[in-house]
């Protein structure tokens, strides 16, 4: 039988070693799971989501502008194909279709993200200039979403999946979803002067997970302090949810007697969950990473000390 329908393949890589890979099997395919699937997954979930968000906001002028159509347009695009591209590695073994997908699909998001943010500030900050003016416009930073999960892509292929520097980018892309957070949730709040304390939750929340997951581009850190970062992701998950509820339940008790109206014209009711969404992100890469450090963390003059990969030598090619 083919080792790839057990639990595990090693896999003899480029580098002329052998790489131990995990696989689940459902019914005659072999589906491998590891972090660079996990984050592929990942950033698929988050296309259709953005896509249901996005044309849920861009309903709110009944999509005035013929270019709002377009990053819903992207969005789903990319989730159909990224889907194919991971069934084609997956299953019928063309990683290659997989990896130029991955950069087309990557790139195409990073320029709408981008272009999204100079629409969503043409509407009212280029005019006055003012922070009343950028308070009150579209939210200038929600197309980052779009150029966030772009670099993902892009990164999950140019860099070694599971290595440090895949890990701590992650960490990175993740730090900077929560400083987005930030921006968002500030200015959605101010827009109404923060008429509840409870709207100072999600900015102060924000701010201590960016505070959180820095410290390891600053200074070594060692296994407990990455489950330490795993529990503030816990609590930014929770103030997520928190935010969920009470969003849509202000939502449901809206001033129209349409509830479609409601959600349209009211408070934002995906937006909370970019705190659960951003806390699933950092959790990948610290696990990745807390596999990257040794059992002690750290090695003479504070190094890190890295794992030992189960790697091993490949046997020499048989002459033809």
């Amino acid at each position: 039988m083919d080792s790839r329908f057990r639990g595990n393949d090693r896999r003899c890589e480029g580098n002329g070693f052998y790489k131990l890979t995990h696989y689940v099997r459902i019914g005659r395919f072999a589906i491998r799971y590891d972090a660079q699937v996990a984050l592929e997954l990942f950033v698929l979930f988050n296309f259709v989501a953005l896509g249901f968000d996005i044309f849920l906001a861009h309903s709110e002028n009944q999509f005035r502008r013929h270019a709002e159509y377009f990053p819903v347009y992207c969005a789903g695009g990319a989730a159909v194909f990224l889907t194919a591209g991971l069934l084609a590695r997956e299953i019928w073994r063309r990683a290659a279709v997989w990896r130029d997908v991955g950069y087309l699909v990557g790139w195409v998001s990073i320029v709408t993200g981008l272009t999204g943010v100079i629409y969503h500030l043409d509407s009212q900050f280029f005019y006055e200039r003012t922070l009343r003016s950028l308070t009150y416009a579209a939210p200038f930073a929600a197309p980052l979403a779009l150029t966030g999960v772009g670099l993902l892509l892009i990164m999950n292929r140019m860099v070694e999946p599971g290595s440090r520097p895949w890990a701590e980018w992650v960490i990175l892309l993740t730090a900077g979803g929560f400083f987005g957070n930030f921006v968002l949730s500030l200015t959605d709040h101010a827009a109404n002067g923060f008429f509840h304390s409870v709207e100072w939750l999600p900015v102060v929340a924000s701010a201590f997970a960016v505070s959180f997951l820095l410290v390891p581009f600053l200074v070594p850190v060692t296994r407990p302090y990455l489950g330490l970062c795993a529990l503030v992701l816990l609590f930014e998950a929770g103030v997520g949810a928190l935010g969920f509820v009470l969003h849509n339940l202000a939502n449901l008790n809206g001033p129209s007697a349409n509830v479609f109206e409601n959600f349209v014209a009211g408070a934002p009711a995906m937006a909370p969950l970019l705190f659960p969404n951003l806390a699933l992100l950092g959790w990948i890469g610290l696990w990745s990473l807390s596999g990257e450090l040794g059992s002690q963390g750290m090695g003479q003059a504070g190094v890190p000390k890295r794992r030992e990969r189960r790697t091993w030598p490949c046997p020499p090619a048989r002459p033809d």
